[in-house]
């Protein structure tokens, strides 16, 4: 079979792999942290359903804590960093792995990590999908700006649902029944429709 081209920007489950940055308990403050830790989750669930790869970074965690337990991401080592970038303490992950085509992410903070990640994600030639219902900011100008600042890059932004529903592809997947589940309540609402709000910035 022909490989996936970039532009489409297809995600598979088998060459597919989750990123989760930095949801820890000194972020709290930041805009709709609730929200984008109950949307992780809800990806979070689903890469496990569907056996995909996942990494759980944390943000200088000595100073900024762990990360927080809602996000259910017991069973993941969480990798400690300094760097904005969660590339170069999974690069050694991502090279075991050359089956490997797009990473979804999600986390905090958009502008910084966030970014950061996606931009050294496509310099190695992978597809990066930001899924924007579970990445925030402190300010919303940022977050703002921030996803419009990568889409101009090449990222593919998408909410939850839409990345799992590509993910999932056909109604007789075996682990249909169960995602359904998951996604039965729609995502809660992290800001986005205001930010949206007359002139869309992310618009071409």
């Amino acid at each position: 079979m022909a490989a996936v081209k970039p532009s489409l920007g297809r995600v598979l489950p088998r060459s597919s792999m989750l990123f989760l940055c930095d949801m820890q308990e000194k972020f709290r403050h930041i805009a709709y942290f609730p929200e984008i830790v109950s949307v992780a989750a809800r990806m979070l669930k689903v890469a496990r359903l569907l056996e995909m790869p996942v990494v759980l970074t944390e943000q200088y965690p000595k100073g900024l804590g762990p990360t927080v337990p809602e996000l259910g991401a017991e069973g993941l080592q969480p990798l400690p960093k300094t760097c904005f970038s969660m590339v170069p303490v999974v690069r050694q992950e991502l090279d075991s792995r050359p089956q490997l085509r797009s990473v979804l992410l999600c986390g905090i903070e958009t502008q910084a990590c966030i970014m950061h990640t996606a931009l050294d994600l496509l310099d190695l030639g992978l597809q990066v999908h930001v899924v924007v219902d579970a990445c925030s900011s402190r300010s919303q100008v940022d977050r703002l700006v921030a996803l419009a600042r990568m889409r101009q890059s090449g990222v593919f932004l998408s909410t939850s649902e839409g990345l799992i529903m590509q993910l999932v592809g056909d109604a007789a997947h075996p682990q249909f029944k169960e995602i359904q589940k998951i996604i039965k309540e729609p995502a809660p609402d992290s800001g986005l429709l205001g930010l949206f709000q007359g002139q869309n910035p992310l618009s071409c």
